[in-house]
């Protein structure tokens, strides 16, 4: 049998290749704070010249949380001189890194409990109760400033929707309405373009956000996707008139679905697809028309209602590129961020008002669309260049 001659710990040369990484960081920034004295006093430790313009003090002992860990700095003290030390600011007690950290775990979906104990695992100090809130209003700042920057391009095609939060208000728990828009931009790559409260998903709350994307820039529109609100169809329609609403076919489904015994619903939500699986705007008419007859003959007259009367506003997207039919014809893409919202906030349960939930609602969106969401481009735009609407046929 061979004998074990050389034996590898991992995790004890990873801990001292962490002290060494420390106690270097520690060495090489009160070496730099020991050159900086001696540059403001305009001589070296125990040096006697006429130039000297300060004297030394001995050193006081600074605690700094940086990213290798938790450092002990002498910061040497000056007799004479007014300058403070430019290589540590001022009172700061973490590094920049650790803070900004900290700040992006918030809206990644840790607790603020949670932030304070993985700070002495991750940087070996703990923080105070007050550090993680003072941290987060920073970050809500920033995130407050996106929501509410210009929009500088177009973006053709649009999708609207809301959600709802809890809210303590007098005592008592309500619900608050969070609505959030997105929208491709020229590059066909998709960003969050609008975040905020609304009391209800009712025709004046839908009206102000509307026209608050206008005000910072929203144009070039010529599509938006979202569910049959009536509030968000007619504000949608009075806010931008030139751009058709395209009714989301998923939930275009579930209503008429909702009008089948479940025992046929698989058979019936296999016709409802066929419907948008046609090659034009034409043909989807005919085949919406054929699969509402056939519904009636198997009795099923309420379903084939549904069809008729809603079929023509699932269609807007086939007046459009083919190649983009796939993704502007649902809101899946704001689903999935209304998904993201619900799991961050439902480990929050209620908030004390409307904004703070808006604001960690934001902050999710944003957390998300700087993450794969908003990086992969998912439409070619160019198509649209030469595209033009009306020369599709609907016979």
């Amino acid at each position: 049998m061979p004998h074990e001659i050389v034996s590898f710990d991992g995790e004890a040369t990873k801990g001292y290749v962490g002290k060494l990484v420390a106690k270097t960081v520690e060495e090489t920034l009160n070496a730099l704070l020991d050159e900086e004295a001696d540059q403001l006093v305009n001589a070296g430790r125990y040096e006697r010249t006429d130039e000297r313009q300060a004297y030394r003090g001995g050193h006081y002992r600074r605690r700094l949380v940086t990213g290798a860990g938790e450092l002990e700095l002498s910061v040497p003290k000056l007799r004479g001189a007014t300058s403070a030390t430019k290589i540590i600011e001022r009172y700061r007690r973490r590094e920049s890194s650790v803070e900004e950290a900290m700040m992006e775990t918030c809206p990644a979906g840790v607790s603020t409990r949670r932030i304070e104990d993985e700070g002495e695992i991750l940087w070996g100090s703990g923080v105070s109760k007050g550090t993680v809130p003072s941290l987060n209003q920073k970050a809500f700042a920033k995130i407050e400033e996106r929501r509410t920057r210009p929009l500088t391009c177009a973006y053709p095609y649009a999708c609207v929707d809301g959600t709802y939060l809890k809210k303590n208000w007098g005592g008592t728990y309500e619900s608050v309405a969070v609505l959030i828009a997105i929208g491709a931009n020229e590059d066909g790559y998709r960003e969050v373009i609008g975040c905020a409260e609304g009391y209800t998903e009712s025709a004046d709350s839908w009206r102000e956000f509307l026209l608050s994307l206008r005000e910072r820039g929203l144009r070039g529109v010529r599509m938006v996707t979202g569910d049959k609100s009536a509030g968000m169809m007619g504000a949608l329609a009075e806010v931008f008139p030139e751009a058709p609403c395209q009714r989301c076919t998923v939930h275009f489904y579930r209503n008429a679905l909702s009008k089948v015994p479940a025992r046929r619903r698989k058979r019936v939500a296999t016709q409802l697809k066929a419907i948008h699986a046609q090659e034009s705007l034409g043909a989807g008419i005919r085949k919406a028309e054929e699969v509402a007859r056939e519904l009636e003959t198997s009795k099923l007259a309420d379903a084939a209602k549904v069809i008729r009367e809603g079929v023509a506003e699932t269609l807007a997207y086939a007046r459009f590129p083919m190649e983009h039919w796939r993704r502007i014809r649902t809101n899946n893409g704001i689903e999935r961020l209304n998904r993201e919202v619900k799991w961050r906030t439902n480990a929050v349960g209620s908030f004390p008002d409307g904004r703070s939930a808006m604001m960690l609602a934001a902050a999710r969106c944003e957390y998300v669309a700087d993450g794969t969401w908003g990086k992969r481009r998912c439409l070619d735009i160019s198509l649209l260049d030469h595209w033009d609407e009306r020369s599709v046929s609907t016979e």
